[in-house]
């Protein structure tokens, strides 16, 4: 009995660490998604002048989407 209520808290642990791991990694693409939002604001509201005015936003949104991709959980065991 000892050994399926340890195999079952291993595994309940294992999908709890996937489903905090799948929430951040969602998290963190609606931010990349709020500072693409606010990029197209950005150009729209100064016209020829955004490549100088919104060059800083563009630049945080390159590296947002380099950092922050939705990564899975999919892991093989041995």
């Amino acid at each position: 009995m000892a050994i399926d209520e340890q195999k079952t808290a291993e595994i309940k642990e294992k999908l709890q660490s996937r489903d905090d791991h799948i929430r951040e990694s969602w998290v963190k693409a609606m931010e990349v998604r709020l500072v693409r939002e606010e990029l197209d604001k950005c150009q729209k509201g100064e016209g020829v002048n955004h490549y100088e005015n919104c060059k800083w936003l563009s630049e945080k949104y390159l590296l947002m989407m380099q950092a922050n991709r939705v990564k899975g959980y999919k892991h093989i065991d041995v």
